[in-house]
């Protein structure tokens, strides 16, 4: 039998607080994912219920379903509440169809990739 740390149990009492409540969760790679918290354990594993990924691309966002998701605690760097009373996104953002959102992420991506190989065929001149 291990012994829990402090750390562990402030961890437990303050995921507790959001058991079946609507939360938003940041992923190491960037990812969000929103849904219900069902359950936990001390090292940040979670299940969400009626999950769903939150996609952002500029100003389109996507909501893909998940339905029941389980999340590897290593992988979180942020829980939060989310108020259902509010109004989760600003009102420019333009809800789009998961085909729409990955075409815009397909296109996001590429222009990334075409500034990093710009900036490598540029270092020789070395601003600095």
């Amino acid at each position: 039998m291990s012994w829990a740390g402090p750390e562990d149990i402030y961890l437990s009492t303050s995921l507790a607080s959001y058991l079946d409540r609507k939360i938003l969760v940041l992923l190491r790679d960037g990812r969000k994912l929103m849904g219900t918290l069902r359950s936990f354990d001390q090292f940040a594993n979670a299940v969400l219920e009626g999950a769903c990924e939150r996609v952002i691309v500029g100003e389109q966002y996507c909501d893909i379903p998940l339905g029941l998701y389980v999340i590897r605690g290593e992988n979180v760097v942020l829980i939060g509440d989310l108020d259902t009373e509010r109004e989760e996104l600003p009102p420019h953002m333009i809800r789009v169809s998961e085909t729409e959102i990955k075409r815009a992420q397909k296109v996001e991506r590429e222009a990334s990739e075409l500034r990093g190989t710009m900036r490598k065929r540029m270092e020789f001149l070395d601003f600095d």
